[in-house]
């Protein structure tokens, strides 16, 4: 009963019929009322389906508009993901988070979500339980930012750009941050997908530094779909005669997202909730409201703009 009716969701999720949030709410639903039947699987597809998707995404862009707030977020990105790393040690040092859970819950907030923290994560030698704590209460964060973000973002009437710009500093993981962007707009869309892609760049500085930190000789990996991601802009920016089929991809992009994100809910289940605990999930929480909060403030008042 349960495998039919996790098919039935993705195949829903796939049919564009309903959105990202939507497609996340029936993930966590699942999730929380049945079991998974392919949780191992599922997550392996989620990675890969999760950067295709975002390089489909790439077919939908203009390279100029890509540099240019790739540009203009890149000393917003250094600044933010050193504050946030700093402030997240220092909450979780004060609520006695175990040390490697505390490093990843700040470094999954700073950047990228759970692809930054399967990347630290063997490399800093972190167990599978401090693992499946740092990513769940990521996790459940980041399923609430696709659901306050966009309401928050119409209710202060912020233009495309700044709501771009505020998603990709303050949401967690890249999933998200499209979900969150494409329901608003265009525009937001693609400053938002562009800046934290940019984000995610500094998987490999904060990857050397954790295997100096913990001198760990773990494999660091590069994230090539950033990469493809540039190049299928490209290909949209200089080959204007195929905008037919670089639509189509965009197309296909969208909903692999949409799947993506129902099977991110499904994943989640109270297994998971009760790992995570109270305090991992309150260093989390706090965080996340501190980065949120200033990077609101400081896009809303213009000192931080694309």
């Amino acid at each position: 009963m349960n495998k039919a009716i996790f098919f039935a969701g993705v195949i829903l999720a796939a049919s564009g019929l309903v959105s990202p949030a939507i497609a996340l709410l029936a993930g966590l639903i699942f999730g929380l009322t049945l079991p998974h039947p392919f949780p191992a699987q599922s997550s392996a597809v989620t990675k890969q389906l999760l950067q295709a998707s975002v390089v489909a995404l790439g077919f939908g862009m203009n390279l100029h508009e890509v540099l240019r707030a790739g540009r203009s977020g890149f000393v917003y990105t250094a600044v933010s993901i050193t504050t946030a790393l700093l402030i997240g040690l220092g909450i979780g040092y004060l609520l006695r988070v175990s040390r490697k859970a505390s490093f990843l819950i700040s470094a999954g907030t700073a950047i990228c979500g759970g692809s930054a923290i399967a990347a630290v994560g063997p490399i800093s030698g972190a167990s599978e339980e401090e693992m499946a704590v740092s990513l769940g209460a990521v996790f459940i964060l980041n399923s609430v930012a696709l659901f306050i973000f966009p309401p928050v973002g119409f209710a202060l009437h912020m233009s495309q750009s700044q709501f771009g710009l505020w998603s990709a500093l303050a949401i967690h993981d890249t999933s998200s941050v499209v979900g969150a962007t494409a329901k608003y707009g265009a525009i937001a869309l693609a400053v938002g997908t562009t800046i934290k892609l940019a984000r995610a760049l500094w998987i490999v500085p904060l990857s050397v530094g954790t295997a100096v930190a913990f001198k760990s000789k773990a494999r660091i990996q590069w994230p090539w779909f950033i990469l493809f991601f540039c190049l299928a802009a490209l290909l949209n920016t200089i080959l204007p005669s195929l905008a037919t089929v670089f639509g189509a991809l965009n197309h296909i992009g969208k909903l692999g997202l949409t799947v993506t994100l129902f099977l991110i809910g499904a994943s989640l289940n109270r297994e998971t909730l009760a790992k995570v605990g109270v305090r991992p999930l309150v260093q989390g929480l706090t965080l996340w409201i501190i980065v949120g909060a200033s990077t609101l403030a400081l896009v809303l008042f213009n000192w931080i703009r694309v």
